[in-house]
């Protein structure tokens, strides 16, 4: 691929983070894709970040036109899985004394919960769903628990609070009148309605504050090394962005952008709003759903590191079965080692890239693969199929009318026909397809609240207003353009077993970055 040359006008680089590559493209004002690269994953993750960003770099005549960076990491994730870097967290609950018969933190995983907890407690306060208060907010149990309580962050949960914020708004107050400047992480921005998965989320934010100064502080020196001076961006996992300064206040949005950003950059390289997205890495496939456009999102809760939390998250089913991944071995994989040890490369270890590269699907590596491989590769093929099948067959939702969009470094794994797809569709650059997806992504906002059903005159439609127009400046906060913000989202849930009619009302909001 040729470099810049002749290229005027601003340039931007989306990176993504994946388990085994790190992928990196540029793309010009007009979205074309002028330079593209995967490099392995290095174990701290910033090494393979610097690798792909100076390869394409290379490829550009002139770096200086680039003037945004947008990043999908996994260090949050990684963070949570692996246990390691999450700060201290004071875990203060508004809702006594209608729930201390189950304490904060009691369904995590006790390692887990000893890693981050530093220490819990339940506070007179909370709300109704209708907005009338539990009890008043005892503001001086919270001042005599903070004092109490060193920790790195604290994480403040108020029953129904998205509904009604104000208990939460108030503590906020408090913690910056006691502590200073320690970070506080309030469960009306992060999750949804239900208390304990919404604390939950709460919590792991408070607890990403330092890895989320981490990975910003190394893409800055990234970025400084090479003479960039450019905005930066990270991907959330709805696939849309959000400006530093929002990342490192709600860092626990991070997680799930890998496959958000596929599933976009699926969408765009492809031309079709509506598919099915198969995206294969090196250790896993990751499908979803293709809606107006945009990743189809779970309805169930999502548990991350075995701990259940309900803020919005891309539908996405992984199998087990990657380039790397070792013929009769499933799940394990080679990982970023497939370019020494795969048989195409030299190696001994048989890959299911290998015999992608055996039954004619791709022309990978630097070496034949070995007669007496053949046949157990050819199992291996009829392997794909009928894992990959299966896995169509369960995302479709009974739905045969979608095409099937495939992506990723390892998407000539996948047969050029399956039950029940109309279409394989394979763009140009869908190796790179997470790298594009995070570089074309907008910036969004989203709000979730309750409002009367019916009556009140004007009451219901101001509500509804007001939500729009929170969801709308949530949005210009990640770094959207004021004047082209729009609602792209909004529904209305009806809530049973209330006093007077309600439904819960969710309004997401988008725009493309401001200039």
């Amino acid at each position: 691929m040729s470099g810049g040359a002749g290229v005027t006008g601003r340039l931007r680089i989306g990176i993504d983070v994946g388990g085994t590559n790190t992928d990196a493209v540029v793309l010009d004002e007009a979205d074309r894709v002028l330079a593209k690269a995967k490099r392995p994953t290095s174990p701290d993750v910033t090494e393979g970040l610097r690798a792909a960003l100076d390869a394409v770099l290379g490829e550009v005549a002139e770096p200086t036109l680039v003037t945004r960076v947008m990043l999908g990491t996994t260090h949050a994730t990684n963070a949570i899985l692996e246990r390691r870097a999450l700060g201290r967290v004071a875990v203060l609950r508004l809702g006594a004394p209608a729930t201390t018969s189950v304490p904060p933190l009691s369904d995590w995983p006790e390692d887990l919960r000893k890693t981050v907890s530093a220490g819990a407690a339940i506070v007179g306060g909370g709300h109704f769903v209708d907005g009338r208060p539990i009890a008043p907010l005892d503001a001086d149990a919270v001042r005599r628990f903070l004092g109490g309580t060193p920790a790195d962050a604290v994480a403040v949960t108020g029953v129904f609070s998205p509904a009604t914020a104000d208990q939460e708004n108030e503590v906020a107050e408090i913690v910056r009148a006691e502590l200073g400047e320690v970070p506080v992480s309030l469960s009306h921005e992060i999750g949804s309605l239900g208390l304990m998965e919404r604390e939950n989320a709460t919590v792991l934010n408070a607890a990403l504050y330092g890895v989320a100064r981490e990975v910003t502080t190394a893409l800055q020196a990234v970025l400084d090394a090479r003479g960039l001076r450019v905005e930066t961006f990270f991907a959330q996992n709805d696939g849309t962005l959000m400006a530093v300064g929002y990342a490192a206040r709600y860092p626990v949005l991070t997680i799930g952008s890998g496959p958000a950003n596929s599933i976009r950059g699926a969408a765009y390289l492809s031309g079709v709003p509506d598919a099915i997205v198969a995206d294969v890495g090196g250790t896993s496939t990751d499908l979803g759903v293709l809606v107006s456009g945009f990743p189809r999102e779970s309805a169930a809760a999502v548990e991350i590191g075995g701990v259940t939390t309900n803020f919005r998250m891309p539908d996405i089913l992984s199998i087990a079965l990657g380039g790397g991944t070792v013929v009769g071995q499933e799940p394990r994989s080679v990982g970023y080692r497939i370019a020494r040890e795969a048989l195409v490369f030299g190696g001994a270890t048989p890959t299911m890239t290998d015999a992608a590269v055996a039954g004619g699907r791709g022309v990978v590596g630097t070496h034949p693969v070995p007669d007496e491989w053949r046949d157990r590769l050819a199992d291996a093929v009829r392997r794909i199929d009928e894992l990959v099948a299966d896995a169509v067959d369960r995302v479709a939702l009974g739905r045969a009318d979608r095409p099937l969009v495939a992506v990723g470094g390892g998407a000539f794994l996948l047969p050029d026909e399956l039950p029940g797809v109309p279409e394989v569709i394979r763009p140009e650059h869908a190796e790179v397809a997470n790298a594009v997806g995070a570089a074309i992504a907008l910036a969004s906002g989203r709000l979730e609240t309750i409002v009367p059903a019916a009556g009140g005159g004007n009451h219901r439609a101001t509500l509804i207003d007001k939500a729009r127009q929170e969801a709308a400046a949530r949005a210009v906060a990640a770094g959207a353009d004021p004047a082209s913000v729009q609602i792209v989202e909004l529904s209305e849930i009806p809530l049973s077993y209330l006093p007077e009619p309600a439904v819960r009302l969710h309004v997401k909001a988008a725009g493309p970055l401001a200039r």
